[in-house]
């Protein structure tokens, strides 16, 4: 892996915690969640690295335990990616239009120092001409800028005009996105993607739901109980990886463009879908309060919706076939004026084929007056 994105998810007339969209790229190696450790007592401990090329070991660290009961913790950060991370994050923040910032606890952890360092080299080589262009760099004094940790965790609730993107290490990444989902109102208001590369250099992507599990409300589901869980984040989720395999097969095979447009067809509808059922305050608790939809009326709610809207883009019935009539009923032609029917027809068959399609042939009867009316039905609201 590479980054782990992670991005406000906004819906047009509800207000949430940020006004406008917030990127994250949180380094997807190294650091604590890879970790080795052990329960020690008194002694030493010394951390050794040995050179693959057989040259001579390195005393990374050397320190003494004086207490009788210790936990020894060893992780390290893989850097090798950090281009590709940085790569990834400033072409996020270009299309969105947003500004970017670098968050790090170098001042005090000195090893982050090449975090920051890869991020500016290779932001001042190939971004940063086209940011100035774009205005997304006066709310940061011109340049690239580098927010300690601290101070990330303090501008994350003042900046709620939203409007910018972050990139940290694996654990200040766990840890900010959090509190930009609870800014944000709601942990289901924000998307996580697994981003990475295979063997030939093309993005790979791999979706889930930031807030993970839900443990607490799975439990109470499995007890019987009542659970209100706001499950946009795992549509979301859903919805990013049908699009991206979608796209993916499309892109090997050109033959598969009818099943591209089916399923991107369908999973902006269940987006639009899952968005108004919210915007008509029928929402999850967390959004609409106590009387919000517990999460099985939530679903069952989307679900009408969801097949009402994808039910109108489909014709109930099939268009008529229009054929030559059949030789045994030519003597009904006798007093008709054949060239002016010619004439007649010429003005629909735009094509010049002697076809003529529903939608002209539709046309034509109206003008004619013989179409044929259906009776009125009142369609109900959407709610």
């Amino acid at each position: 892996g590479i980054t782990i994105s992670r991005d406000t998810i906004h819906i047009d007339g509800i207000e949430l915690g940020y006004k406008n969209r917030v990127l994250f790229e949180r380094h997807a190696v190294g650091g604590e969640y890879g970790a080795g450790w052990s329960k020690v007592g008194k002694g030493t401990l010394i951390t050794n690295f040995i050179p693959e090329d057989g040259s001579e070991p390195t005393i990374v660290d050397k320190r003494e335990f004086s207490d009788d009961h210790n936990v020894a913790v060893i992780y390290h950060n893989p850097y090798d990616n950090i281009e590709d991370l940085a790569h990834y994050f400033f072409k996020r923040c270009l299309e969105a239009e947003v500004t970017p910032y670098i968050v790090t606890k170098k001042t005090v952890f000195k090893w982050q120092e090449g975090f920051w360092e890869t991020m500016k080299k290779i932001f001042d080589e190939n971004y940063k001409t086209d940011f100035e262009k774009a205005g997304l760099l006066e709310r940061s004094g011109g340049d690239l800028q580098h927010l300690i940790s601290d101070a990330a965790t303090m501008q994350l609730i003042r900046w709620t005009e939203g409007g910018f993107g972050m990139a940290a290490h694996n654990y200040d990444g766990d840890m900010l996105t959090d509190q930009i989902a609870q800014v944000h109102r709601s942990p289901g208001f924000i998307t996580s993607n697994l981003i990475g590369k295979d063997d030939n250099g093309r993005i790979i992507k791999e979706y889930e739901a930031s807030h993970g599990t839900v443990t607490d409300l799975w439990l109470d589901h499995l007890a019987g109980k009542e659970t209100s869980m706001n499950p946009l984040g795992m549509v979301e989720a859903l919805i990013g990886g049908m699009n991206h395999a979608a796209i993916l097969q499309y892109e090997g095979d050109s033959s598969k463009k009818d099943i591209h447009d089916k399923v991107l067809n369908y999973t902006s509808t269940l987006r639009l879908a899952m968005h108004n059922t919210f915007r008509y305050g029928q929402g999850t608790r967390d959004m609409a309060g106590p009387t919000g939809f517990t999460t099985e009326d939530f679903i069952d709610k989307v679900a009408w919706r969801l097949g009402r809207y994808l039910s109108d883009q489909v014709e109930k019935e099939a268009p008529p076939v229009l054929e030559e009539p059949d030789r045994s009923y030519r003597r009904g032609f006798d007093n008709i004026d054949m060239a002016r029917l010619h004439r007649e027809f010429d003005k629909y068959d735009k094509e010049g084929t002697g076809r003529v399609g529903f939608k002209d042939f539709a046309k034509m009867l109206v003008k004619m007056g013989i179409a044929p009316e259906k009776k009125s039905e009142e369609k109900g609201p959407d709610v």
